[in-house]
């Protein structure tokens, strides 16, 4: 387990990096920021001032060495637009959009392991086929026209829960929270069950894709020739197995629920990292752009690691350290 982790953080290390240089030479080799956030009514002597004083005039290998030199002190760089350190802008925001993320892998979850295990379980019933032809509309309809559909029929015309915002938030750890509050929790439900739409219908093709596969297996027919009541095959020899998989996905697609939440929170005006990038890009403020990009690498490689160490609990067969 040892020579595991450290090869995957030697690995990660080499990850960032490179990581950095193409976000680095993308977001900064793209658009001139100079643009947007300068009046148009200034002379050449402000502009040029406005130029060294955010540090575009050097060259860009320049700037990447002195972005390389912060980052490696924990200083991402000062927004363009806020003025403020780009790491703490994300920090900020960072709660909100991890409690919708994670909000949405729980109901995805809760809703896609138990319809997916009956419908992989009885594949001929009428309800497993209306769950399979649900599953088809969870990954074709589009999140930004069920978000409207959510907010005009339940918060507009029914009236039981808020359009916009995170609701009451109560501080915890330094961090603010609003699933902690019912308020919060009531602002919450649409934003997650909407972004948590398309991988409600991933776990569950999933889920019964392993069911099927692993009904046929040797050890589960043994387990009913031996007399074993069928939850007991079901919970212990059938839904054991198929979590493998499942992890593995959830782990993934938790990681895109976290980087891709842009359009929910721009539609329910969820105050997250999403909706800050979109307004980071749209007056290309570089250092909050960049920021939010190795963020996002660093969540993606922890959630990869911990997927892989989860492997050894769920199957001792899988092995961590590579033979020799």
């Amino acid at each position: 387990m040892t020579v595991f982790l450290l090869r995957r953080l030697l690995q990660a290390i080499g990850v960032v990096f490179a990581m950095s240089v193409l976000v680095f030479i993308g977001v900064y080799a793209i658009g001139d920021p100079v643009e947007i956030l300068i009046s148009p009514d200034a002379d050449q002597i402000e502009r040029e001032r406005a130029i060294e004083a955010l540090g575009l005039n050097l060259p860009l290998w320049r700037q990447y060495l002195v972005f390389l030199g912060n980052a490696l002190q924990g200083d991402l760089g000062r927004s363009f637009v806020f003025n403020e350190p780009a790491l703490q802008l994300i920090l900020q925001r960072m709660p909100a959009t991890l409690e919708l993320a994670f909000g949405a892998m729980f109901i995805a979850i809760l809703l896609g392991l138990p319809l997916g295990l009956y419908a992989g379980l009885r594949p001929n019933s009428i309800g497993s086929k209306v769950i399979m032809a649900g599953s088809i509309l969870g990954f074709s309809l589009p999140t930004f026209w069920v978000g409207l559909m959510l907010i005009m029929v339940f918060a507009v015309q029914l009236g039981w829960l808020p359009s916009t915002g995170r609701g009451e938030t109560v501080e915890v750890l330094g961090m603010r929270w609003s699933f902690l509050t019912w308020n919060g929790l009531q602002h919450l439900l649409m934003p997650a069950f909407n972004l948590a739409l398309f991988k409600i219908s991933l776990v569950i093709r999933l889920t019964r894709a392993g069911v099927r596969e692993t009904v046929l297996m040797d050890y589960v027919k043994f387990a009913r020739a031996k007399g074993l009541s069928p939850s007991r095959v079901t919970f212990v020899h059938v839904f054991k197995n198929i979590l493998i998989p499942v992890v593995t996905v959830v782990g993934l697609e938790l990681g895109s629920t976290i980087a891709f939440s842009v359009v929910t929170e721009s539609v329910f005006a969820w105050p997250g990292m999403g909706k800050l990038i979109i307004d980071s890009i749209n007056v290309l403020d570089r250092p909050v752009i960049v920021a939010y990009l190795m963020m996002i690498v660093l969540m993606f490689i922890t959630i990869n690691l911990i997927v892989d160490v989860t492997y050894s609990v769920l199957d001792p067969r899988v092995r961590l350290e590579s033979k020799a």
